[in-house]
């Protein structure tokens, strides 16, 4: 079927998670995306795993979670012969896509200037940790980092406990949603206008938006929200939005009539503490007693009491057990592709449903410079010039 971005082609220059996450989203829904890696070691990420385990016995889980539905061509862009074939390229590309440290594409010869002298149409998007200058320009800008200087660390965790950062890199995704959030909305002025742009992106900035409720609350009532010492799940929320304990799992409640909660774990002496103050002053106490009663229970017993009075619930799961969720498997949340290498590779499905130009995952994450001589081939480069371009060690092919 038609895609809805199938008409772009990208440019991706990026590596690690913010812009491969960024480009990904844009293939699944057809763009054409070029990932531009080093000959040999390709992106960083392609080096980085967790439990010490290699998919397939040697594919990395953080880069097969990134760059599926993409193509890689391997170019050293270093070379004089790399970067004529790069603007010979980008005469005909839509979008270019990079988060390398501020300066280093400039360095290198590959900043916005030097692509849109060559096609005024690109949209050219840059990635950051915070900003492109500034007292932290040359500061690295990883995501925990960025999680600890932008207050949601700080306000995640227990007041008897170290602050938490969350456990997924939450300002890479943030990022990479705005990058996709900037270039479309770059290429719809473009379709206007006829003009292309700059587009530049931040993890600080963007995780600070995202927090925006408790920044407009901080700033405007001079006060800091402090973690709570027990399971309550948000540092500005009272008693008994949190995470619970049951004989075999967790579970979480969110706002709810107290009554109901009472009712439903049919402990009347809880009442005593229904009044709006007294649920925020003593939100602490109140969780502890609120977790005697819920311990008293089974995660399923529990949950089909409290739904049963309309509270607002939910279980905790691990990732495996979300995978297996009954709503999870009826929305088609897990899926799989095959790699070369790796073989089955389970992964997540694309979240946002279109109803005529449905994403799609068609490619499975690249090899390095697997697509080398195929897309030189598009765009127009001869058998000959390929080779050459491979024979100098300009381009290299899997």
């Amino acid at each position: 079927m038609e895609k809805a971005l199938s008409h772009i082609t990208i440019l991706d220059f990026s590596h690690l998670l913010q812009g491969p996450f960024a480009t990904q989203l844009l293939a699944d829904l057809g763009a054409r995306v070029i990932k531009v890696e080093r000959p040999g070691a390709g992106d960083l990420f392609r080096s980085m795993t967790f439990f010490n385990k290699w998919v397939g016995g040697s594919e990395s889980p953080n880069f097969l979670a990134w760059n599926r539905n993409k193509r890689s061509l391997a170019l050293d862009l270093k070379r004089p012969e790399a970067k004529e074939t790069i603007f010979r390229m980008a005469a005909k590309a839509d979008v270019v896509v990079q988060n390398f440290r501020p300066g280093v594409m400039n360095r290198l010869g590959y900043g916005y200037e030097d692509f849109r002298a060559v096609n005024p149409g690109i949209v050219y998007c840059s990635g950051s940790g915070y900003g492109e200058d500034g007292p932290y320009v040359t500061r690295p800008g990883q995501d925990m980092l960025v999680q600890g200087l932008s207050g949601v660390m700080a306000a995640t965790g227990h007041a008897d406990g170290p602050p938490v950062p969350v456990g997924s890199g939450f300002a890479d995704q943030i990022g990479a949603m705005n990058m996709v959030y900037g270039i479309l909305g770059a290429l719809l002025w473009r379709e206007k206008s006829g003009r292309g742009q700059e587009v530049k992106v931040n993890l600080l900035a963007g995780l600070m938006a995202h927090q925006m409720q408790e920044y407009v609350a901080a700033l405007n009532f001079g006060q800091d929200f402090e973690r709570p010492r027990s399971g309550i799940g948000h540092p500005g929320m009272d008693a008994p939005f949190g995470v619970y304990p049951t004989k075999d799992g967790w579970v979480t409640i969110a706002m709810s009539p107290f009554s109901k909660l009472v009712e439903a774990l049919e402990a009347p002496h809880l009442m005593a503490f229904n009044d709006p103050a007294i649920l925020y002053d003593q939100r602490d106490h109140i969780w502890e007693q609120i977790a005697a009663e819920t311990r008293k229970y089974g995660r399923a017993e529990l949950m089909e009491r409290m739904l049963a009075v309309d509270i607002w619930c939910g279980e905790v799961r691990s990732h495996r057990e979300a995978a297996e969720d009954p709503q999870v498997r009826h929305l088609g949340a897990i899926t799989s592709y095959e790699h070369p290498v790796a073989g089955n590779v389970k992964t997540v499905s694309p979240a946002v449903t279109f109803s005529e130009t449905p994403a799609a995952i068609d490619r499975p994450a690249p090899l390095v410079g697997e697509h080398s001589r195929e897309i030189l081939s598009e765009f127009g480069f001869s058998q000959d010039e390929v080779e050459k371009l491979v024979e100098s060690g300009a381009v290299a092919q899997a």
